[in-house]
């Protein structure tokens, strides 16, 4: 039930506790990090500036202020009502406000308020994930694979085996998922069980110009005026289970909620977050860096550019295109800027040649013992060889990537024939998106993406990656693509691919893929469908391929998983997982920074800044209503005099990253004074390595938000709701 008192159960076996001790001794707890719930008890907070007892942050024997905190489909949000009230980002809430839209009725651009719960949207496709508790299953998993030297049979045990406790875990009737989280490759599991609530709605946004000030041009960069929020509800069915939308359901009661505190912050005060950031990659080894900046950054945001180029273009003149595409626009946008600026961190800090000095030095540290030696000694050297198979493929595997990622024919023509095989398989077999529990949502994505289809936009897509495929070398060839155009014209070959694949196939017919799905592999090929075809050659690469990635991925896991424990013997220290989208907390203070020689950025913008900006026009326009409440100056609570102005976002040292976006600010008190939506440009390497010189986070000021809330949304009743005093 909705109010069943939380049962954190913190289970640690020899697997996990080896991370603390080594040697004898206890490792002390390091000073950057994304803490897990486990290691939130160890974290000097009260040091840094906590006034409240830790244990009100996380207890595991009764209610604290992780139960405020929901994973909101990718994005973080957290309770501020006992109502089911989320406060949440903007771009977090983007596509229920644009599902919300019509051309006519344009809320996207022009704000969305629900004055009673009656006039909520339904959120359609997104869902809340509250952690109830956690238990670590190392022993478990690791046991299932004891004596399994082949790393492709032990992968499959151990996803085998993650089943099995996620199944035995779930108890749909509570509402409770399980969810098995690897926190150290190969290493180390945890079992989080999650309350579902399926039934969100969207209650207040402000205009897009408010929630999108700047756009593009300001995304990652600082100083910012953003005004990046919106507020969403939770329901749930009478008796409090999970259930879809219905005009039955009723708010979700949470356990707890956030204390909104409407004075704000200043300039070195502490603060923390929760949140549920998606994932870091510090703990891997000179050569993914070495991936990431030659091969798979650059073609994916050169790719990018170029998709977002071509959608921008097919709505340029229709609203209802421009709507449409409104939201994978931004997506796309988002992944690219943030991939440019990791490409600009790898070459400005040199994070690989820090990596290449560390691993020298690790390996002389092993080979000074012979008892390491003979452990660990082809560690190093055996990361380094399997990664010259990646390198060496690593073209044509994006390729793919992105092919099946933008060509809906292709995609649908590869999922009826991956549906034929996967079906001939026994249940248990399957892979994951074709097992009975996950096939539904799998269908469900497929209908979307037979509905959303469109004809000019697929020509597009081939164009770039049939042209992509034709440059690349020996070792990355797309042997469909070159039989394609064997011994013909290479344009006009192209074009006819096109041609047949768009114009011909049928598989985006809805009648003919209804009529298709779960027909033979035979039958389909027998049909003579340009699409099915072509993605059938297609597939016959692709599964050499992954099954050479499988092999490659394998290898990988069980070398990092030794890499982390000769690392912790080297440095004589713990160290924190990689973020994988499970709670944790990360903590630091209001502050600003040197991005560059002689720049000094304040850690605190105000609305001065905003109106400074509008008359750039563009993406800096603000709506006529907040230029008339500027002139007013009436700031009431909101005004902060340290600053001479409303403030309107913030800056600080905290260590975030993608999932962490709209996760809650709070101060030494655990009030809420903020929301974390983005990073500064140099703060786009955090992935890879943090540093307190140049990682900083940006949040939108609770004072902006409620000054918004009020004077642009004339939204008194959410303000009632909050508890907030004007």
């Amino acid at each position: 039930m909705a109010n069943k008192k939380p049962s954190f159960r913190r289970i640690l076996p020899l697997a996990f506790i080896s991370l603390l001790f080594i040697a004898g001794m206890f490792p002390s707890i390091p000073e950057e990090g994304m803490y897990p719930l486990s290691e939130i008890k160890n974290v000097p907070l009260a040091d840094a500036g906590l006034k409240i007892d830790q244990k009100e942050i996380y207890n595991p024997n009764g209610v604290s202020l992780v139960d405020a905190l929901v994973n909101l489909s990718g994005c973080t949000g957290s309770f501020v009502s006992g109502d089911g009230l989320i406060i949440t980002n903007h771009h977090c809430a983007f596509r229920a406000i644009n599902q919300a839209s019509t051309p006519e009725h344009d809320f996207l651009e022009n704000g969305f308020l629900a004055k009673t719960h009656d006039e909520e949207f339904p959120a359609k496709g997104y869902t809340c994930r509250i952690t109830e508790s956690y238990e670590d299953v190392s022993d478990q998993i690791l046991d299932a694979v004891k004596n399994v030297d082949d790393v492709l049979e032990r992968e499959k045990l151990i996803q085998k085996k993650i089943g099995e406790i996620e199944d035995a875990a779930t108890n749909e009737k509570e509402s409770i998922t399980g969810q098995v989280s690897e926190m150290f490759a190969g290493k180390t599991y945890v079992l989080f069980k999650y309350r579902m609530i399926k039934d969100v709605r969207l209650v207040y946004a402000p205009p897009r110009s408010i929630g999108e000030f700047g756009g593009e041009s300001d995304n990652w960069i600082w100083p910012r005026h953003t005004g990046d929020f919106s507020f969403m509800r939770a329901y749930v069915a009478p008796d409090g289970s999970a259930a879809g939308y219905s005009k039955d359901n009723i708010p979700y009661k949470p356990k707890k909620f956030l204390k909104v505190n409407a004075d704000g912050v200043s300039e070195n005060d502490f603060v923390f977050i929760l949140g549920y950031p998606g994932r870091t990659f510090r703990h891997r080894p000179s050569q993914y860096l070495i991936y990431q900046k030659d091969y798979l950054l650059p073609y994916i945001s050169n790719l990018y550019s170029y998709m977002i180029k071509q959608l921008e273009e097919l709505g340029k003149d229709d609203k209802a295109i421009e709507l449409k595409y409104a939201s994978a626009i931004k997506s796309l946008a988002n992944v690219m800027k943030n991939y440019q600026g990791k490409i600009k961190g790898l070459n400005k800090i040199d994070i690989i040649g820090q990596k290449q000095a560390e691993e020298k030095e690790l390996q002389s540290y092993i080979d000074s013992d012979q008892t390491l030696k003979e452990k660990y000694a082809d560690v190093l050297p055996d990361i380094n060889n399997t990664y010259k198979q990646v390198f060496r493929n690593a073209k044509s595997n994006l390729w793919f990537m992105g092919i099946y990622r933008f060509s809906t024919k292709l995609r649908i023509a590869d999922f009826l024939l991956d549906y034929a095989e996967q079906m001939e398989k026994p249940a248990s077999e399957r892979d994951h998106d074709f097992q009975e529990k996950y096939i539904n949502n799998t269908l469900s994505r497929i209908d979307g993406a037979i509905r959303n289809y469109d004809p000019e936009f697929e020509k597009r897509v081939l164009q770039r990656m049939i042209s992509d495929a034709i440059k690349f070398d020996d070792d990355n060839k797309i042997t469909a693509v070159e039989n394609a155009i064997d011994g013909k014209d290479q344009k006009e070959a192209v074009n006819d691919l096109i041609t047949e694949i768009v114009d011909k196939s049928q598989v985006d017919n809805m009648d003919f893929y209804d009529t298709q799905l779960g027909t033979t592999k035979e039958k389909l090929l027998a049909l003579n469908d340009p699409a099915i075809n072509f993605a059938n050659e297609l597939r016959k690469q692709k599964k050499q391929l992954d099954e050479v990635s499988d092999k490659t991925d394998g290898t990988l896991k069980k070398l990092y998983s030794e890499l982390i424990d000769v690392k912790i013997l080297w440095k004589k220290q713990s160290f924190i997982p990689d973020a994988n989208s499970t709670l944790r907390l990360t903590y630091g203070h209001i502050k600003g920074y040197s991005p560059a020689d002689a720049v000094y950025y304040s850690p605190i913008t105000t609305l001065d800044g905003v109106i400074e900006k509008s008359y750039n026009g563009g993406e800096y326009v603000v709506p006529d209503k907040l230029r008339v409440e500027y002139d007013k100056k009436d700031y009431g609570r909101f005004y902060d005099k340290k600053v001479k102005g409303l403030p309107v976002a913030i800056l600080y040292d905290m260590d975030t990253t993608g999932g962490n976006s709209g996760s809650p600010i709070m101060n030494a008190y655990g009030e809420l004074i903020g929301v974390n939506f983005d990073r500064a440009y140099e703060a786009t390497i955090n992935d890879f390595a943090w540093n307190e010189s140049y990682s900083r986070s940006i949040g939108v000021d609770i004072r902006y938000v409620l000054w918004v809330t009020q004077k642009i949304g004339g939204a008194d009743n959410i303000l009632d709701e909050l508890g907030v005093k004007l």
